[in-house]
């Protein structure tokens, strides 16, 4: 049993909790939680160590258990040590350091989010759960991103990063894969109040949805890249809405679309 902070597996998982730029060097990053080394384990992202307390629930031991058969490091350590990595406020007693990946997009693209700008790593984190219910493709970051394998993304993501390809891409690099293809994609941006009535736009078409960040919006290479603009009318007469609330309402608009189109419209019609 691991008592000490000074081991170096706690130092490890100390410096990656921290900085982005140890995370980037080591390549891994922290789980905290049953549920999210849950979903790594059904993903096929095996841990590459896993560090549990003594009053660890029955499906955590569970989880426990099986990364041992897998061959996982699995250690034991005393609740205090837990509680000091733990940024949550009651830890669940579990930990688990896995490597950094990249999903890769599929080959035909059709549901692309672009995250510009998002310096908020809970806004981004929400951003990504949310991408992954709607059934996103794929997330690409621009550069100056938060994160996205720091704390507070990993837990407002709940479990998104193992099955949603999300890469950090540049500008030329994101046109590239987006419009210098065969298919190319239409570009949405969605801004405060330029640009059609989102519900208006044609998003049953191939598109990559283009959402700004927190304080400033998008990019000028956000909008030098966007092909059309769309709002969210706010007749509350608020300023904006939040990123992720606003990217919400966005693809889901795109679920309904590519649902309820007038060819399968009827089906979820009764007759009178």
């Amino acid at each position: 049993m691991i008592t000490s902070i000074q081991n170096p597996k706690i130092q490890l998982l100390r410096t990656l909790l921290g900085k982005p730029r140890d995370r980037r060097q080591n390549q891994s990053f922290v789980v905290d939680g049953v549920r999210l080394a849950e979903e790594a384990l059904a993903s096929g992202w095996p841990p590459k160590m896993v560090l549990f307390t003594d009053d660890l629930s029955a499906r955590g031991r569970e989880v426990v258990h099986q990364m041992e058969a897998a061959g996982v490091d699995v250690e034991q350590v005393a609740s205090h040590i837990m509680k000091s990595l733990s940024e949550t406020e009651t830890s669940q007693g579990l930990l688990a350091l896995l490597p950094i990946r990249s999903l890769p997009f599929p080959p035909s693209l059709n549901f692309i989010l672009i995250a510009d700008a998002i310096r908020d790593p809970g806004n981004l984190g929400t951003l990504l759960r949310t991408a992954a219910a709607a059934g996103v493709q794929g997330v690409i970051l621009t550069p100056g991103v938060t994160d996205p394998f720091a704390p507070k993304v990993i837990r407002s993501g709940m479990g998104a990063h193992f099955r949603l390809p999300v890469q950090y891409l540049d500008w030329p690099e994101i046109r590239a894969l987006l419009k210098e293809r065969p298919d190319p994609l239409h570009i949405y941006l969605a801004d405060v109040c330029q640009g059609s009535p989102y519900w208006e736009a044609n998003l049953r078409q191939p598109l990559a949805l283009l959402i700004g960040g927190e304080a400033e919006g998008a990019s000028s290479s956000a909008r030098q890249l966007a092909d059309s603009t769309v709002h969210i009318a706010m007749p509350g007469g608020s300023e904006s809405l939040n990123t992720a609330v606003a990217a919400a309402v966005l693809l889901f608009e795109v679920v309904r679309q590519r649902s309820f189109s007038p060819r399968n419209l009827s089906l979820f019609i009764s007759p009178r």
